[in-house]
């Protein structure tokens, strides 16, 4: 059965002929883009099926706007390319944004297809699937939907999630010899599963597709892990200590002066020889790290490769869906089977509806098999909530808890990046996604990371339609993208919802849009000094850049928060720790002031954006309160 109606296919593939017409080179395949899109909807949430047919249907009647006599459908290619450009130029953000969401399935369907790939000379799909292990075939890998209903599993600590902090305290506790229960709502993938093919990963181990969406000015993708591994299977694999500035943050705005540098670094140490961190190596960096090392060096700029988790990385650029050569030593393959090999157990398929309460302690778990309604539960001494910066502040109102501070003070890192055209033709894609940094702003909040893109997520970058765009993806040889994140002000919350995406509230603040503003200034600048010969910039009414002159006058324009156009990668802060339980949800040893026994470990636990990824600080926090709780359960 299809997704769409005929009558709605018939709109869509209007719409993706006017907003992809054919190039010079290349023409697109309208009916497979049409039909991977209605399969991408058939997978989707139904609020994002809903909107996408809405907006539909809204385009479909502003053709009468152009003839009184025809829809947008049934207009020639000039009617329909004047409705986009109403659409697309509109001074009402909502409408540039709704025409956004329905055409950005269509780019990334479109250049996901092989015969895309068979033009751009991308690389063909994993080789490397016959020789691996497959860590979901250990004994201790079990199925939630195998689980008898109304089954009770009993164990002395159980951790929900096992992304950096799930995994990472699962492993601490269990070489401790403590009983271990990891429940984890995706499936177990394994090497031999990474194909190479960005879209199609993408659609198995993201939340949602990747469609989870901060709703606010602007609206902002947080992109989720779900699978085993989480987050961290999805990511670059960068790995930063937190900054001497944030902790000084930490020290004067929140009271906690127990967490300096010093006192963090054994911690630190423990997960980077796990890890393997090391820096990333110049022969696997890529063509657009030259590029921007180039520029950074004309300006004076201090930069350098990243620190990653990828030692013997091959430079296959899709670290974001998931590492075919075996490389990047996320949890899934490093922390998870630690667990497993010290005892542990994880239950794939597994989504944990509510914390068990009584006496005001922990006691448990209600778990339900994805798919099915067979329920069951898991009863422990001690709980862990590692769902992340997202859902944790979900599960802990769905259970019962009170605190204020669940759920406020997200913040997100707001990300944005430019893509150069250079006068030489290069593979963009190559080399690590993530594995070079301009670090010379960054203790005025600026952090430049990049820079490998696959060709089917490579559309995302140019905000234009028409002839324009293609003409842009045509040229992506020729083109770098580079972006960067910023420690931001604004401040978001995530409401309690029953719908299955998490509802999730966020503003760009005046001041950051201006730190983004420079940003986007500085980067600009490294890329003419680079050599570029155009800029794409995601900002609404200036787009493009011809020449250094062009960034002056960007520079001096009033942007707006609705302008930008904006991701996010790293949600924290919505069960921030603290002494005062007014104020904060959990203490420094990462238990909840409200519920005995139930600890929260991963990102949502820091008070403030830490201005750098992540993933090793949630780390060493959990290994840190693996500590406490082994202690409470009599382990050394």
């Amino acid at each position: 059965m299809s997704e769409l109606t005929a009558f709605e296919a018939r709109i869509a593939r209007a719409l993706a002929e006017t907003a992809i017409p054919p190039g010079d080179a290349f023409t697109p395949d309208y009916d497979r883009l049409v039909g991977d899109v209605e399969a991408f909807l058939a997978s989707a949430p139904l609020p994002v099926r809903a909107g996408f047919r809405s907006v539909l249907a809204a385009i479909e009647l502003d053709g009468l706007r152009v003839s009184k006599r025809r829809r947008f459908s049934r207009l020639d290619a000039e009617g329909r390319a004047r409705v986009l450009e109403a659409w697309s130029e509109s001074p009402h953000f909502l409408k540039r944004t709704a025409l956004k969401s329905v055409v950005l399935p269509m780019k990334v369907a479109c250049f996901a297809s092989e015969a895309s790939h068979k033009f751009f000379g991308y690389p063909s799909a994993n080789g490397h699937a016959k020789a691996t292990v497959r860590h979901a075939d250990h004994p201790n890998v079990l199925r939630a939907a195998d689980v008898d209903d109304g089954e009770e599993i009993r164990c002395e600590v159980v951790v929900v999630g096992t992304g950096a902090g799930g995994a990472a305290i699962a492993k601490e506790l269990a070489e401790r010899g403590v009983a271990v229960v990891m429940l984890e709502e995706g499936g177990y993938f394994s090497r031999a599963d990474f194909t190479r093919r960005a879209y199609d990963m993408s659609k198995q181990m993201y939340r949602n597709g990747g469609l989870t969406i901060a709703i606010g000015t602007p609206g902002i993708m947080i992109p989720l892990g779900r699978t085993v591994g989480g987050t961290t299977t999805i990511n670059s694999g960068t790995c930063f200590r937190v900054p001497q500035h944030t902790l000084d943050v930490w020290h004067r705005e929140h009271g906690l002066a127990e967490f300096t540098l010093d006192t963090l670094a054994s911690y630190y140490d423990r997960v980077e020889k796990i890890l393997g961190v090391e820096e990333a190596k110049w022969e696997v960096l890529g063509e657009v790290a030259r590029l921007v090392r180039k520029g950074a060096d004309a300006l004076g700029y201090s930069h350098r490769p990243l620190l990653r988790n990828a030692p013997g990385c091959e430079g296959s650029g899709v670290c974001c869906f998931g590492c075919p050569s075996g490389a990047k030593r996320s949890a899934d393959i490093s922390y998870v089977p630690l667990a497993l090999k010290a005892g542990a157990r994880v239950y794939t398929g597994a989504k944990v509806e509510k914390v068990l309460v009584k006496g005001a302690s922990a006691t448990g778990v209600v778990v339900r098999a994805v798919g099915a309604s067979k329920r069951f539960t898991v009863r422990a001494e001690r709980v862990v909530v590692s769902a992340g910066s997202l859902l944790t502040p979900t599960l802990l109102r769905r259970s019962g808890l009170r605190a204020k501070a669940i759920g406020r003070n997200l913040s997100v890192h707001p990300a944005t990046r430019i893509a150069a055209r250079f006068p030489h033709e290069f593979k963009p894609w190559e080399g690590i996604p993530q594995g070079y940094c301009i670090d010379e702003f960054h203790e005025d909040g600026i952090l430049y990371e990049g820079a490998a893109v696959p060709p089917d997520f490579a559309g995302l970058a140019f905000p234009f339609y028409g002839a324009r765009f293609t003409e842009a993806m045509e040229n992506y040889r020729r083109t770098a993208i580079f972006g960067f994140l910023v420690e931001e002000t604004s401040r978001g919350r995530v409401v309690p919802s029953r719908a299955p995406l998490p509802l999730v509230l966020y503003n760009i603040n005046r001041a950051d849009t201006a730190k983004i503003q420079r940003g986007l200034v500085i980067l600009a600048k490294v890329f003419f000094a680079a050599g570029a010969e155009r800029l794409v910039v995601p900002v609404h009414g200036h787009d493009e850049m011809t020449s250094p002159a062009d960034i002056e006058k960007f520079a001096r324009a009033d942007i707006h928060p609705s302008d930008l156009e904006l991701g996010a990668f790293h949600p924290l802060g919505t069960a921030r720790m603290g002494h005062d339980p007014k104020t904060s949800v959990v203490n420094t040893h990462l238990e909840s002031h409200e519920v005995r026994r139930l600890y929260v470990v991963d990102g949502s636990v820091f008070p403030s954006p830490l201005g750098v990824n992540p993933q090793v600080t949630i780390m060493a926090l959990a290994t840190r309160a693996a500590e406490t709780i082994a202690a409470g359960l009599g382990r050394r």
